[in-house]
């Protein structure tokens, strides 16, 4: 294989996968043309149904818009070997210290993208989801939200980079193997402190209050043998009306975060029935296996970086004529999308999975009418498209249609 042959390998797959992108979008678009039936009469009306329809169609409308603008930049940008270009702008314009090159590219990289895709998360958040009644978020809030974004992946993405150039020049090919514990131990303390540090810098949690909804979820714990460490209420309502849960942590220090507005919106018996399936995916051990899945994932990818980096045809592919970390990096992710693109469609296969057992352990162990009622409820109140296209749902969904989950209830 040729550097040559690799690039246009490379820039054949963008394409393709930009054009299969494109393809389910038009699949979508499709089944928001189906008629009203009586089979979600009872929780759509005609005219939410309507509603609904019209939000998804302009929300694919949109992101056709927004993802042909970030493909035209990509595509340009890597097809003039802009990769290499930027390395050889950093380093003669900023700074040459073997340290700070890639730490600086990358992060250069990071803010021109977040940059290009703002004015695009500004339309969405403050023109569509507007329009539909779905946005709460204020410009002041949209500002801090940024700049949090910022400081958090200066601080916590700026270590773990600053980390993994320093295993890459010391440690040579056992670079990989040290970046996999640190990834370990990154994702174990993400688990465990997601909702203590990171969410409230974001949304303030309270725990739920004394009252009829906690005696019923506590009763509910109990009954199954669940060690609740917290219950927390959070202001969904801050940034959107939709609502939602869900559960964080392993061992002891488990949590279940509720949104305001699912409490608001929803009965408690449904809410017990929704805490009913959360607690099912840790009993079922979800949450346990994702994580091994996850580590194992990461390790294999850590590895076969390892074995590429370096590579000659990789580097030479994107324009460069040395290796170097950031641009071996960046090379190694093209090639590795195919790859990830399948691992992503197993994973979701494994996660609707998931959902289904953990719909059946809340039906056996409370409630699958409750349940149902409340999956429904979330899909009117989101306007989820209540009959995605089965290859979409194949490929990029996480989790089976409500139809579907609402079926396999009344089956129960």
């Amino acid at each position: 294989m040729t550097p040559e042959f690799l690039f246009y390998a490379i820039l054949i797959y963008l394409i393709v996968e930009y054009l299969f992108d494109q393809y389910l979008l038009w699949l979508d678009n499709k089944t928001l043309k189906r008629p009203f039936i009586s089979a979600i009469s009872t929780f759509f009306n005609e005219t939410t149904f309507l509603t609904m329809q019209k939000y998804n169609r302009t929300k694919n409308n949109f992101t056709f818009i927004s993802s042909l603008f970030s493909f035209i930049i990509s595509i340009t940008f890597f097809s003039v070997k802009g990769f290499a270009w930027f390395d050889e702008f950093v380093q003669l314009s900023i700074t040459q210290n073997k340290i700070l090159v890639p730490i600086v590219y990358l992060a250069i990289l990071g803010i021109a993208a977040d940059i290009i895709s703002l004015p695009f998360s500004i339309y969405n958040t403050f023109v569509i989801e507007q329009e539909f009644g779905f946005n709460k978020t204020t410009v002041k809030t949209f500002i801090l939200d940024k700049i949090k974004g910022y400081l958090l992946a200066i601080v916590i993405g700026g270590a773990l980079l600053l980390a993994l150039i320093s295993f890459y020049n010391f440690l040579g090919k056992y670079f990989w193997f040290a970046a996999w514990i640190l990834f370990t131990i990154f994702m174990l303390g993400a688990n465990l402190f997601y909702t203590s540090l990171i969410l409230p810098l974001f949304n303030k949690l309270d725990a739920l209050p004394e009252g009829s909804l906690r005696t019923k979820l506590e009763d509910y714990c109990q009954k199954v043998n669940f060690e609740l460490n917290d219950l927390k209420v959070m202001d969904g309502s801050k940034r959107s009306n939709k609502g939602n849960a869900f559960f964080s942590g392993i061992g002891k220090k488990k949590t279940i975060v509720l949104f305001d507005t699912l409490i608001e919106k929803h009965t408690e018996e449904e809410i017990v029935a929704v805490l009913a399936h959360e607690v099912g995916h840790y009993k079922m051990k979800h949450t346990l296996k994702g994580m091994v899945q996850a580590v194992f994932q990461t390790g294999i990818m850590l590895w076969l970086l390892q074995q590429f980096i370096d590579n000659e045809i990789l580097y030479r592919a994107i324009g460069m004529s040395y290796p170097a970390f950031h641009t071996g990096t960046i090379a190694f992710g093209m090639v590795y999308s195919p790859i990830s693109t399948l691992v992503g469609i197993f994973t979701n296969y494994q996660s609707r999975k998931n959902e289904y057992e953990a719909d059946e352990f809340a039906a056996k162990t409370y409630s699958g009418k409750e349940l149902a009622n409340a999956l429904k409820k979330l899909t009117v109140d989101s306007f989820s498209n209540p009959f995605p296209h089965p290859l979409e749902v194949a490929i990029s969904f996480s989790h089976p249609t409500t139809i579907q989950r609402i079926e396999r209830l009344e089956k129960l």
